[in-house]
């Protein structure tokens, strides 16, 4: 069973969609050969799958920093037009397989680009501290509004507590283990 079905407190709040568990294998057996150096990075959320994979490396030889930058950038651009029609169709397939938006990316040395990324509407209620938080840093020019305010703290806690979220998945999928295994009160 998905996390679908708990409707607690604080639990996983969403409809039922398909599992994507195999999704970084099916996309491995569906991507053409020679796109990536390796198998892509595959991510999954509850409205988005984001494929991202490493580009083979440049050979040329670059007067510095920003050359080979530039170079990176320019050949990821290269991959994205030549790449945009088999990625349409490869996204339909996984679209309707797993009832997600597809997105997709590339990286090649030290330069990583997504070409296009979901950006899903969030509600959340929030009492005037919160409030004085976001409009603090909009004041402060560090976002144009509260919305963007509050997906930049959210990657900024993101930044910053990596390893104590990645226990928390963890911890979350024991307990969707858990719970597949119980008895079926439906």
């Amino acid at each position: 069973m998905g996390r679908g079905g708990w409707k607690g407190r604080g639990g996983w709040q969403q409809a039922e969609i398909p599992s994507a568990d195999d999704a970084g294998a099916w996309f491995g057996g569906r991507l053409p050969e020679g796109w990536f150096t390796g198998d892509p990075e595959v991510t999954v959320d509850r409205e988005e799958i984001v494929i991202v994979g490493e580009l083979p490396p440049l050979t040329g030889e670059y007067a510095d920093d920003a050359a080979r930058a530039a170079a990176e950038d320019g050949r990821i651009s290269r991959f994205r037009e030549e790449t945009r029609d088999e990625r349409i169709e490869i996204a339909r397939q996984a679209e309707h397989r797993y009832q997600r938006k597809v997105a997709w990316g590339a990286s090649l040395g030290g330069t990583r680009h997504l070409f296009t990324t979901h950006s899903a509407p969030v509600m959340t209620r929030l009492r005037q501290p919160e409030r004085l938080v976001l409009d603090t840093l909009v004041d402060a020019g560090v976002a144009r509004s509260r919305s963007e305010a509050l997906a930049w703290a959210v990657r900024l806690v993101g930044q910053h507590a990596d390893t104590w979220l990645a226990e928390l998945r963890e911890a979350m999928t024991k307990v969707d283990d858990l719970r597949s295994q119980g008895p079926d009160l439906s």
